[in-house]
């Protein structure tokens, strides 16, 4: 089968592989979708903890498809059936793993970062993923390609939730990739009366535009921290996700934040830039619940799956190019160079 196949740092190439072969207890997948992440990018460049020194991998995790075929002792899946799959494993049995929260498991796997994934024809989806759920039937009216974007969604969907938003709430989204775009959607949906996006370019802008943002901020040609206070007459944002791995930004997020805010640190720093001087005294007196989240469970997932087949949520206009697996290196080079928002790698 056609694949893409990362073997270290910078090192990427498309290669013809062996189809898995599945045991009794497994299935075995045909992709129909696999859409490139940030993660995959950073696995580009700089490598991962979870991938050893000299071990080859198949990337991607942002995923749905096809079952080819069930191993003779797996009940609940039939062969020709559609399904998304959620990436992360847990061990099944840590105080994570039992609360739900298998994306928080410290010994977790995931396709596409521990295990082969899904920039090839088929992949092997084995037994502990089909026992924990990560394989969720999907409806026949929602496509392959909108399916496999129910990763990133379930990823802001965990955010949100974290951030309580209420009807009228005044949002603040900094940070305009797809992934601020999911949390634009998902604010609007909410309820929140007012939301503004801020992003330092004006083509990221101008793509969030067609999504409705009530204030759009170029935050590299005018202040701010005052063009919030401007919008929310001077009382700041109930609700700030940065979703942008800036440690300026989140140091402004606390004297953005109304009093009685909630903010969700979504963007994960750098290595080397993670310890952020934020003034403590902000959080303090004004009540201001700072937060932060990554990944997402499985109920999570699901429920984003769902708010796609409900159409509650876009994510089709969101896949901006889409390269054939042969074409993966320029896969890479145009979704790192932010021209557009997600890029599908198309394997059959």
């Amino acid at each position: 089968m056609k694949a893409a196949v990362f073997s270290g740092v910078g090192r990427l190439e498309p290669r013809e592989v062996e189809t898995p072969k599945i045991g009794d207890n497994d299935v075995l997948l045909r992709v129909g979708a696999a859409t490139m992440c940030g993660t995959d990018l950073k696995i580009f460049g700089n490598g991962h903890f979870k991938i050893k020194e000299g071990q080859e991998l198949i990337l991607g995790h942002e995923f749905s498809g096809e079952i080819a075929q069930v191993g003779r002792n797996v009940t609940g899946y039939r062969k020709g059936q559609r399904v998304a799959v959620g990436p992360n494993v847990g061990c099944g049995t840590c105080r994570y793993c039992r609360m739900g929260k298998t994306h928080l498991c410290p010994d977790y796997e995931a396709f596409g970062i521990s295990r082969d994934g899904a920039f090839a024809e088929y992949v092997l989806i084995h037994d502990k993923a089909i026992q924990q759920g990560n394989l969720v039937p999907m409806s026949d009216g929602v496509s392959f390609e909108e399916a496999a974007l129910a990763e990133p969604l379930s990823c802001c969907y965990n955010a949100y939730r974290s951030v309580d938003t209420r009807a009228g709430d005044k949002v603040l989204i900094i940070g305009l990739g797809p992934m601020g775009i999911l949390h634009l959607q998902l604010q609007k949906l909410a309820g929140a009366g007012t939301v503004m996006v801020a992003d330092i370019s004006d083509l990221r802008l101008g793509m969030a535009e067609g999504y409705a943002p009530d204030v759009l901020i170029n935050s590299s040609k005018e202040d701010l921290e005052k063009a919030v206070m401007r919008h929310t007459g001077g009382i700041g944002a109930d609700v700030i996700i940065t979703a942008v791995p800036v440690p300026a930004i989140q140091q402004q997020s606390v004297r953005m934040a109304a009093r009685l805010g909630r903010i969700n640190l979504f963007g994960g720093m750098p290595k080397g830039k993670e310890l952020v001087e934020i003034n403590t005294n902000l959080i303090h007196y004004n009540g201001i619940v700072l937060t932060g989240t990554t990944g997402a469970s499985l109920e999570d997932y699901e429920r984003a799956l769902r708010l796609i087949e409900q159409g509650k949520i876009e994510v089709k206009s969101l896949i901006t190019r889409r390269f054939p697996v042969e074409d993966i290196k320029a896969a890479f080079e145009y979704a790192g160079s932010g021209q557009g928002l997600k890029t599908l790698i198309e394997t059959r």
